[in-house]
Order: structure tokens, then sequence, then C-alpha cells
């Protein structure tokens, strides 16, 4: 059995898909700097068209750190799409371990006027060889 943690009726279905590398040019393990790339894919899946208004990160090392990073939009911008649209953007982060995992939401503000939340899922931040 599949579960889709994006819908939230037929409605209003938005997916997420997360790519992610690490950038070692940008990294230094020495002063326990890790640097990631992540590209998103927002992609509207529901029947009304929705406007992304905010975004909020949950961004977890492997001791324990947390950080957590809220604003309005995504890259500068507030993308609004119609069904059977996506957006597709690349942003990053730095953690102190090279190894985390990041997950949070996009607030949604459906066309009908009624305001959900596209979950997305935890994914890996992970150095190259480092899981085995």
């Amino acid at each position: 059995m599949t579960e889709n943690t994006h819908s939230r009726s037929d409605n209003h279905n938005i997916t997420v898909d997360v790519e992610t590398a690490y950038i070692p040019e940008q990294s230094d393990p020495d002063q326990s700097r890790y640097v990631f790339a992540y590209t998103v894919t927002i992609r509207n899946e529901g029947r009304v068209p929705a406007k992304l208004l905010t975004r909020h990160w949950v961004i977890n090392d492997s001791n324990g750190k947390v950080q957590e990073v809220r604003g309005e939009g995504v890259v500068g911008e507030q993308p609004h799409l119609k069904p059977g649209e996506g957006f597709q953007y690349t942003s990053g982060t730095m953690i102190e371990t090279p190894v985390g995992t990041m997950q949070g939401s996009y607030q949604m503000r459906g066309d009908d006027g009624v305001d959900f939340d596209a979950e997305i899922p935890p994914f890996m931040l992970s150095m190259p060889r480092v899981l085995h």
C-alpha cells in the first residue's frame, strides 16, 4: 500500500520531490562545514490552482543540532501553480556533520481561498562514501 503524504484532498494535492548533492568545493570537513545543494520539484496534482506562500524547513545533523528555517516563498518567488504545473528550484544548506536530514512543508493557498500545507517528507543529506 502506498501512502501519499502530500495529499490533503483531490482539490489540493501538491507533490514535492527532492534531489540532493554534496558540494565539496564549499565544504570544509576540518571545520565541521558540510554544504549540500537540494533541488526541489513542486507539482500541483490537484484540481485547484494554488500559490506557495511560505516555507518551513527543519534541518538536523547527526549531532542532534536542529535548525529551523521559515520565510516567504522559495528563492525569492511565490510560484502560482495551475493543475498539472510544476516549479523547480535549487537551494542549499550547511550542517556540521557529514550526514543529516531535512524535512518541512510549504504553506499554500488555493484559488478557492483554502489554506493548506504541502508536506515535505524527510530526506537525507549525506557526504558520498559516508553511508554504506
